[in-house]
Parts: C-alpha cells; structure tokens; sequence
C-alpha cells in the first residue's frame, strides 16, 4: 500500500469515527425531544457550547474587531442557521432517524443549486443531472400522495434547505470575515433568540438533562475535531463522502434505541440520494482548478450550523496561532 493510500486510509477511518460521534449526538438530540422542545434544547446546547468556543477565541492572537465586513450576508446567514437549528431538532424529535438524514442529505445537493446564483458556480448537465435524481430520491422517501407527510418532514426539508444557503453564504464571505465573527455571531443569536422563547415553552430541567445537554456541546466539538483531523490525513474526494455512513448509524440507533425499521421507501430515496452526492464529489474533483467545488469545500456537516462552530473556522484559529 503507497502512502498516499495510507493517507486516505487514516482519513476516511477518522471521518467515519467523526460521524459516528455525530450520530450519539442525534441520538441524545431525539431523547431529549421527547421532553423539551426544539427552542430549550438549542438554548441549553448553546450555553453548554459557549465555554468551550470562548477558551478557543481567548487563544486567537489575530486582531480586529467583531464587526462584520458583509453585514447583510452574515444577517442572513445568522437566520438561515437558526431556521437550521430549529428545523433539524424538531426532525429528530419527530421522525425515525434514518427517514431524518435521507431528507438532509439533501443538503449537498442544494449547495450545488444555490451556489449558481450566489457564487457564480457553473454546473454542467451531469451535475445537473445528479442534483435532479437527488431530489427525485427525496421525494422516493417522503412519498406525497402515498403516505400522511407530517409537520417533521416539511421541517427537514427547511432545516436541508436552510444549511445548504448558510453554508453558501460562509462560502461568499468567509474569506473576508474573522473566524471569532463566524462563530461567535449564531451562537449569540441562538442563545438570545432561544432565550426569548424559552419562558413559553419551558419544562424543569432535571440533573440528567444537563447531562444530555453537555454531552451534545462535547460530542459536538469532537466530531468536528475528527473531521479536521480526517481532512488534514486525506484526500477531500475520500473523506467527504463517509458523512453518509450516518445512515448505517442511524439504522442501527433507531432498531437498537427508538425501535425504528427503515422501509423500503427510505432505504431505495436514501441510495438514491447518496449515490448523486457522491457522484457530485467525484464530478467535482476531476474538475479541480475549474470550479469552486461546493460540496468538497463545505467540510462541516451543514445541518448543525449556528451551534457547533464550521471545520473551516476551528482550522483557521488553529492556523492563526501556529
């Protein structure tokens, strides 16, 4: 084996390990649906969170202020990620895992779409082709006519909806805005919008729910820490797509856990709309020096943007001290 294929190896090992940690940290997310609504849980996961990104930025030796340079950007992407946030909890909550991440693996695919307005992308007709049997393979799962689409489902598809524009938005601005500014400005909106909210839908705290909540902000931040430590070891093109192993996660989270079987319906929209994200990836990689290769330039998993801080950031603070 050369050691370029070792490389790769180590990287897509420690990308399945980070995902993996993402799936436990779904899986506390669903238990803890069951009892608080979307807006406490992001409030709780937030205040959790906040220790752990201060001690980061405490060490960023860089200069400037927080004042961003595209304000009307950062403004929309703040919204998208709070949409996000509220979006995808109340999914988990509601939905069978796998059902869940079949719809939000849409996410990528819309990167693709969205990043033709926003950012000029050219996307052929093959990556055209493949965004279009993506989104033929979500509708596979949600079956509209055939099967009762509840409030979860319509709530999946903003949460994919409203990532995929937020992590375009990062996209746009993000070489001109500080790593502090794309951190720190969703994670103080979630925490005061959230804490408006939370006095009309608040429920008692017990001592185990903190637990949960602190265990969301640590597994959090070591998933992303896995993926950074995956994208420095291998190649982009082999490390992106294990965020669908989430899948094999999931299924075995919701048989063992929530007593959930994916059906036929989930099983055959999920291949579906894995095999068009890979398909994407790999498009994307042989075009290399042509295109802006939005899916492989978006290392973080979008449908947590606002409250655990995007791969890019944390390697750039980390970048910015050494």
């Amino acid at each position: 084996m050369t050691e370029v294929a070792r490389s790769n190896a180590r990287g897509a090992a420690y990308s399945l390990a980070a995902f993996a940690v993402y799936s436990t940290h779904d899986v506390v997310v669903k238990l803890l649906g069951g009892s608080f609504a979307p807006f406490q849980i992001i409030f709780f996961s937030v205040m959790f969170g906040f220790p752990i990104v201060m001690f980061m930025l405490i060490r960023d030796p860089s200069s400037g202020t927080l004042r961003p340079a595209h304000p009307w950007w950062m403004a929309l992407r703040v919204v998208s990620a709070m949409i996000t946030g509220i979006c995808v909890f109340f999914a988990f909550s509601t939905l069978p895992m796998a059902q869940t991440y079949a719809i939000l693996f849409a996410a990528p695919l819309l990167i693709t779409l969205l990043a033709i307005p926003i950012l000029g992308e050219q996307v052929g007709w093959r990556r055209g082709l493949a965004v279009l049997m993506g989104l033929v393979g979500v509708l596979v799962v949600l079956q509209p006519g055939a099967t009762e689409l509840r409030l979860g489902h319509l709530a999946a598809l903003i949460g994919a909806i409203s990532s995929a524009l937020a992590s375009v938005i990062v996209r746009k601005i993000g070489n001109d805005e500080r790593s502090a500014v794309l951190i720190v400005y969703p994670m103080i909106a979630n925490f005061i919008v959230m804490g408006a909210i939370l006095p009309f839908v608040y429920v008692p705290v017990e001592i185990n729910h903190l637990g949960g909540f602190a265990a969301m902000a640590l597994l959090g931040f070591c998933g992303a820490l896995m993926q950074i430590w995956a994208y420095r070891t291998g190649s982009a093109v082999v490390v992106a797509p294990m965020q669908y192993s989430q899948i094999i996660w999931a299924s075995i989270f919701g048989a063992l856990i929530f007593s959930e079987i994916p059906d036929w319906n989930t099983a055959m929209g999920a291949s579906i709309i894995i095999a068009s994200g890979i398909y994407i990836v790999l498009r994307e990689d042989s075009k290399a020096g042509t295109s802006k290769t939005p899916v492989l330039q978006t290392r973080s998993r979008v449908f947590t943007a606002g409250i655990i801080p995007r791969i890019s950031s944390i390697q750039r603070l980390r970048k910015t001290r050494s």
